[in-house]
C-alpha cells in the first residue's frame, strides 16, 4: 500500500491554522465595512461635512431625529439581547461545572482510577495511556468546546444587533445598499465561526499529541468531548433561544394584530422590543452554536474512526487531518463565494434578493466540489484501509472523495427542496395562503399537509447519501459525508443570519416611523430571509441526521458491539422508546412557548386597557416588563428539556447497558429528522403565507385582501401556531438527535465496563 501523500506533514501544519486566520481576518473586514454605515451624528469637518455626507439619499435629508431615533432602539435591543444571554450563560455555566465533573468521575472509574498503561481498546498487544488521563483531557475538551460554542452565539448576536440599524438606514439609499449590509453582516459571524471552531480544534489536538504522543486512539477519543461541549451548550442556547423569542413574537402578534389592529412591530405594542430582541438570541446566537456544535461533532466522529484506521495505526499526520483540512478548504471557498454577493454583482431590484441568496449555496457547492478533489489528490495515499465494525475495509482516494461529495450537493437538495415548500414565490406556500378564505382551520390543515410531504424528498437525499458513503468508507464515509454538507458553513451562515438582521431592520423602520417605501423594502429583504432561514434549518437538521449516524457508528465501534439486532427485545425497546423522545421533548418545549407566551399576551393586554394615551401613540409602552416576562418563561423553562437530552443517554447506557442505548439513538434519529423537517417547513410555510397576503403583489394575493381581512386574519393565526414549530421545537430537535449520540460516545469506555445494571442483575 503506497502512503506516499502530496502534501507534507509541515504543509498541513501550515494550511490549517493559516485558512482560520485568513477567516478570522475576512469576517474583521466585512464588520470594518459594515461599520463604515454611521448612527451618530458627529461628523468631522463641521456643517459642510454632514450634508455633503446625506446628499445622496433620497428622503430626510435633515432628519436627524430618523438616526436617532434608530440608533435608540437598536441600543434597546444589544441591551436586552446581551442581558438575556448573560444570564443564560450563568445558569449554563452551573450546569457546565457539574457535567464536567460528572464526565471525569465517570470516565475514570473505567480503570479504578488507576494510573497505570493499559491495553489499547482495539489492539490488545501495545499499551495505550491509563484512562484516567483520557478522562482528564476529555474534560478539558469539553469544556474548550463548550466555551468556543458560548463565544460563536454572543458574537453572532454583537454583530446583528450592532448591524440591524444601519441595515434599516442604508434602505433609504436602495434595497441593494440594505441587502449588502445585511449580508456582510452575517458573513462576519459565519467566518467566524467556521474559523474559530477549526482554529480551537486543530490547536486542541496539537496540546493533546504532547502528552498522548503516539497513542492516537486515546487522544481522539478524549477530542471527542469537544463535539460533546459544543452541542450542549447548543441545546440550551437553542431551547432557551427558541422560547424567548416566539414568547414574545406569539404575544406581540396575538394581541396586536388579530386584537388591536396594529401592524406589525407597531411602537405602540409593549412586547415588540422583546420580539426584536427574540429573534437575535433565538435565530442568530442558537443557530450559530447549533451549527458548531455540528460541525465539531461531525469532525470528531471522523476523527475517532480514523484514528482506528490505517491513518491512526501508521501514524499518517496528514491523512488523519483530512477532515480538518475540507474545512480549512471549506473557509477559502466561502470567501470566494462571499465576493460574488458583495463585490462582483450588485443587487439592484427586490427581484434578484433571493437569486442572490440562492445562488451563494449553487456557487459555494460547485467550488466547494473542486477544492474537495484537490484536498482529497494531495492529502490522502491512493489507497487505505477504514476500520469497519471490527474489521479493516480498504477503500481508494477517489472514493472518500465521492462520500464528501454525495454529503455536499445532498445538502444542496435539501436546500432547494425547504426552499420550494417555504417560498411564497412557489405554488405549495401560495395554496396555503389560498385555503386562508375559508378560515384558519383550512389553512392550519393545508400547512401541516405541506410540511409532511416537504419531508419525501430530504429524506431521499440523506437516504442515498447514507448508502453511498457506507458502502464506500463504512462509518468514517458517513462521518466526511456530514462534513461535506457543513464544508460551506461559513456560507450557509451568513445567508442564515441575514435573515434575522433584516427581519430587525424591518422592526426598527416600523418603530422609528420611517416612511412606507423603506418599510416596503425591508419587507422585501425579511421575507427572502424568512426562506433562507428555513434553508439553513433545513442545512442544520440534514447534517444533523449523518453527524448522529456517524457518531452512533463510532459509539458502536467504541462499545465494542459487532452488530446492533433489531430482533433482540434488549435492542427493540431502546428503539420504541428512542422514536418516542422527539414527541416528548416537542410537548416540553411546545408548552414552555405557549404558557410564556400565556403571560405575555396578559401584560399587553393590560397594558393596553390601563396605560391612558397608549393606543394614541401619546404615551409609551413598557417594554421592560415584557423583556423580563421573556427572560425568565425561558431561563426557567429550558431547563426540563434540556435535562430530558442531557439526562436519557446517562440512565438507559448505566441501568440498560449499550445494546438498549444503541437502539434508544437509532430511533431517535428515525423520528426526530421527520419531525424536524416537518415542523420547520409548516411554520415557514405559514409565515411566508401571511408575507404573501400582505404583500400583495400578485392578483390572486390581492383577492386574498390587504391587511385586516378575513383571510389575513387566517393566516396570522397559522403563523402564529407555526412559530413555536418553526422556531423552538424543529430546529432544537436536530440537537437532540446529534447530543444523545456524541454523549454516548464520550461515555462509552463507562457503559461498556459498567453499563447495563439492570439485565446484571437478573
Amino acid at each position: 500500500m503506497g502512503t506516499s501523500v502530496i502534501l507534507s506533514d509541515l504543509g498541513t501544519e501550515i494550511l490549517i491554522p493559516v485558512c482560520a486566520v485568513v477567516g478570522i481576518v475576512f469576517s474583521l473586514l466585512q464588520w470594518f465595512l459594515v461599520s463604515k454605515v454611521k448612527l451618530s451624528l458627529d461628523k468631522p469637518g463641521g456643517k459642510n461635512a454632514f450634508t455633503e455626507s446625506l446628499i445622496e439619499e433620497e428622503e430626510g435629508i435633515n432628519d436627524h431625529n430618523v438616526v436617532q431615533k434608530c440608533a435608540e432602539i437598536q441600543n434597546a435591543i444589544s441591551e436586552g439581547a446581551t442581558s438575556f444571554l448573560l444570564t443564560e450563560y450563568q445558569y449554563v455555566s452551573i450546569f457546565m461545572v457539574v457535567f464536567a465533573i460528572l464526565i471525569f468521575l465517570f470516565l475514570g472509574s473505567v480503570d479504578g482510577f488507576s494510573f497505570s498503561t493499559q491495553p489499547c481498546t482495539y489492539n490488545i498487544t501495545k499499551q495505550c495511556k491509563p484512562a484516567i488521563f483520557t478522562a482528564i483531557f476529555s474534560t478539558v475538551s469539553f469544556i474548550l468546546g463548550a466555551i468556543t460554542s458560548v463565544i460563536s452565539g454572543f458574537l453572532g448576536m454583537k454583530i446583528a444587533t450592532y448591524a440591524n440599524a444601519r441595515t434599516t438606514l442604508e434602505a433609504r439609499k436602495g434595497v441593494g445598499k440594505a441587502f449588502i449590509v445585511a449580508f456582510r453582516s452575517g458573513a462576519v459571524m459565519g467566518f467566524l465561526l467556521a474559523a474559530n471552531g477549526l482554529l480551537v480544534l486543530y490547536v486542541t489536538i496539537n496540546l493533546f499529541k504532547i502528552y498522548y504522543g503516539d497513542d492516537w486512539e486515546g487522544l481522539f477519543e478524549a477530542i471527542t468531548g469537544y463535539g460533546l461541549g459544543g452541542s450542549s451548550m447548543a441545546l440550551f442556547g437553542r431551547v432557551g433561544g427558541g422560547i424567548y423569542t416566539k414568547a414574545a413574537d406569539v404575544g406581540a402578534d396575538l394581541v396586536g394584530k388579530v386584537e388591536r389592529n396594529i401592524p406589525e412591530d407597531d411602537p405602540r405594542n409593549p412586547a415588540v422590543i422583546a420580539d426584536n430582541v427574540g429573534d437575535n438570541v433565538g435565530d442568530i446566537a442558537g443557530m450559530g452554536s447549533d451549527l458548531f456544535g455540528s460541525y465539531a461533532e461531525s469532525s470528531c466522529a471522523a476523527l475517532v474512526v480514523a484514528s482506528i484506521s490505517s491513518f491512526g495505526n501508521n501514524h499518517e499526520f496528514t491523512s488523519m487531518m483530512y477532515p480538518l483540512l475540507i474545512s480549512s478548504v471549506g473557509i477559502l471557498v466561502c470567501l470566494l463565494t462571499t465576493l460574488f454577493a458583495t463585490d462582483f454583482f450588485e443587487v439592484k431590484t427586490v427581484k434578484e434578493i433571493e437569486p442572490a441568496l440562492k445562488n451563494q449555496l449553487i456557487i459555494s457547492t460547485v467550488l466547494m466540489t473542486i477544492g474537495i478533489a484537490l484536498v482529497t489528490w494531495i492529502a490522502l495515499p491512493y489507497s487505505f484501509t477504514i476500520f469497519n465494525f471490527g474489521v479493516q475495509k480498504e477503500v481508494k482516494n477517489w472514493q472518500l472523495f465521492l462520500c464528501v461529495c454525495v454529503g455536499l450537493w445532498a445538502g444542496l437538495i435539501i436546500g432547494f427542496v425547504t426552499e420550494y415548500y417555504t417560498s411564497n414565490a412557489y405554488s405549495p406556500v401560495q395554496d396555503v395562503a389560498d385555503s386562508c378564505r375559508t378560515g384558519a382551520a383550512t389553512n392550519v390543515i393545508f400547512g401541516l399537509a405541506l410540511g409532511y410531504k416537504s419531508v419525501i424528498i430530504p429524506i431521499f437525499a440523506i437516504a442515498i447519501s447514507i448508502f453511498v458513503s457506507f458502502t464506500f468508507a463504512a462509518m468514517y464515509g458517513i462521518a466526511v459525508a456530514a462534513l461535506g454538507m457543513l464544508s460551506t458553513i461559513a456560507t450557509g451562515l451568513a445567508i442564515d443570519a441575514y435573515g434575522p438582521i433584516s427581519d430587525n431592520a424591518g422592526g426598527i423602520a416600523e418603530m422609528a416611523g420611517m416612511s412606507h417605501r423603506i418599510r416596503e423594502r425591508t419587507d422585501a429583504l425579511d421575507a427572502a430571509g424568512n426562506t433562507t432561514a428555513a434553508i439553513g434549518k433545513g442545512f442544520a437538521i440534514g447534517s444533523a441526521a449523518l453527524v448522529s449516524l456517524a457518531l452512533f457508528g463510532a459509539f458502536v465501534s467504541r462499545a465494542e458491539i459487532t452488530t446492533v439486532d433489531v430482533l433482540t427485545p434488549k435492542v427493540f425497546i431502546g428503539l420504541i422508546v428512542g422514536a418516542m423522545l422527539p414527541y416528548w421533548f416537542s410537548a416540553m418545549t411546545m408548552k414552555s412557548v405557549g404558557s410564556a407566551a400565556l403571560k405575555m399576551v396578559e401584560e399587553v393586554r393590560r397594558q393596553f386597557n390601563t396605560i391612558p394615551g397608549l393606543m394614541e401613540g401619546t404615551a409609551k409602552p413598557d417594554y421592560a416588563t415584557c423583556v423580563k416576562i421573556s427572560t425568565d418563561a425561558s431561563i426557567k423553562e429550558m431547563i426540563p428539556p434540556g435535562a430530558l437530552v442531557m439526562l436519557t443517554p446517562l440512565i438507559v447506557g448505566i441501568f440498560f447497558g449499550v445494546e438498549t442505548l444503541s437502539g434508544v439513538l437509532a430511533g431517535s434519529l428515525v423520528s426526530g429528522v421527520q419531525i424536524a423537517i416537518s415542523a420547520s417547513n409548516t411554520g415557514g410555510a405559514w409565515d411566508n403565507a401571511k408575507k404573501y397576503i400582505e404583500a400583495g403583489a400578485s392578483e390572486h394575493a390581492r383577492t386574498l385582501g390587504p391587511k385586516g381581512s378575513d383571510a389575513h386574519k387566517a393566516a396570522v393565526i397559522g403563523d402564529t401556531v407555526g412559530d413555536p414549530l418553526k422556531d423552538t421545537s424543529g430546529p432544537s430537535l436536530n440537537i437532540l438527535i446529534k447530543l444523545m449520540a456524541v454523549e454516548s460516545l464520550v461515555f462509552a469506555p463507562f457503559f461498556a465496563t459498567h453499563g447495563g445494571l439492570l439485565f446484571k442483575i437478573f
